[in-house]
C-alpha cells in the first residue's frame, strides 16, 4: 500500500508525491519510465528539489505503483493520450504552471509530446524514445523473458499494486504490430523550449539515434549529454546526470 495522496485524472485516481519549493521558480514535473512509479525514481525528484529549491511533483500513471488501474487495456496511442489528457489534468489539479518536465524512457516520450503541445518552461529527457528501433525491441523482448522466467515479476510486485497489469500494459503494446508505426519525429518541431537530452551508450532499449533525432527535429535549443551507462542515467551515472540537470535548470530564464 501507499500513503501518498491521490488526485483524479481522466480514467481514475493516481498517487503523487509533492515536494514544496519557491513559488517564484518553475516547478518540476517528473514522468516515470514504462515499468516505473513514484517509488521507482528512488528519491531522484526529492534530491533535485532539495538542490534547486524548486517544487517537484512525481506521479504514478494509472496501472503503476499504487494508482488505480487503467479503465481499459492500453493501445499504441497511450503516450499520446497521457500527454494530451492526463498530464494537463494533473497540472490543472495541482496548479503546476509552466513546469519544467523531467521524463525517463516512456515518460521522456510523454514529455516530448506534452512539450510540443503545451506550455512548459523546459524539458529534460533521460533515455527518450522517439521512434521504434529494432535494437530497442530486443531489450523489450528480453524484459518479457525476465518477467516470465526470471525474478522481474517478484521485484515489480514490491512496487506495483498489480505487477501483471503494469508489465503487460507496457510490454504487450511495445511488441504489438500496431506499435511498429509509432514515431514522434513529426511532433518534434513543436518543441520550442530549452531541452536537455541524456542518453547512455549501453542502453538496451535504444541508441543515441533518439536524442540525435530530437536535436535535429526540435525548434528550440537541445543540449545532448552522452554517458557510458545503461537505460537509467539518473541511477547508473547519478553524479553526471544530476550535475547536468542542475546546470540546465540554473540556466533557464
Amino acid at each position: 500500500m501507499s500513503d501518498l495522496p491521490t488526485v483524479t485524472v481522466p480514467g481514475g485516481r493516481v498517487e503523487y508525491d509533492d515536494r514544496p519549493g519557491d513559488p517564484a521558480l518553475a516547478p518540476l514535473l517528473f514522468l516515470h519510465e514504462g515499468l516505473g512509479s513514484v517509488a521507482l525514481w528512488r528519491g531522484f525528484p526529492q534530491r533535485v528539489a532539495e538542490a534547486t529549491g524548486r517544487r517537484a511533483v512525481a506521479y504514478s500513471r494509472l496501472g503503476h505503483g499504487f494508482s488505480e488501474p487503467p479503465p481499459a487495456p492500453r493501445t499504441a496511442a497511450f503516450m499520446h493520450e497521457e500527454a494530451a489528457a492526463v498530464v494537463p489534468a494533473l497540472r490543472e489539479a495541482l496548479d503546476l504552471r509552466s513546469p519544467v518536465v523531467v521524463g525517463h524512457s516512456d515518460g521522456a516520450s510523454i514529455g516530448l509530446l506534452h512539450a510540443a503541445w503545451g506550455e512548459v518552461s523546459g524539458l529534460a529527457v533521460l533515455a527518450p524514445h522517439v521512434f521504434v528501433e529494432e535494437f530497442g525491441l530486443g531489450g523489450v523482448r528480453a524484459a518479457r523473458t525476465a518477467y516470465d522466467e526470471g525474478d522481474l515479476r517478484v521485484r515489480m510486485a514490491r512496487r506495483h499494486r498489480d505487477p501483471d497489469a503494469a508489465f503487460h500494459n507496457w510490454n504487450d503494446v511495445w511488441l504489438s504490430d500496431e506499435f511498429r508505426r509509432w514515431d514522434l519525429r513529426p511532433e518534434l518541431p513543436g518543441i520550442t523550449c530549452p531541452v536537455l537530452a541524456v542518453q547512455g551508450t549501453d542502453d538496451p532499449y535504444g541508441t543515441t539515434a533518439h536524442v540525435e533525432a530530437l536535436r535535429d527535429g526540435a525548434t528550440g535549443p537541445v543540449e545532448l549529454l552522452i554517458l557510458g551507462c545503461g537505460h537509467a542515467p539518473h541511477l547508473e551515472a547519478p553524479d553526471a546526470t544530476t550535475d547536468a540537470l542542475l546546470a540546465f535548470l540554473a540556466a533557464l530564464p
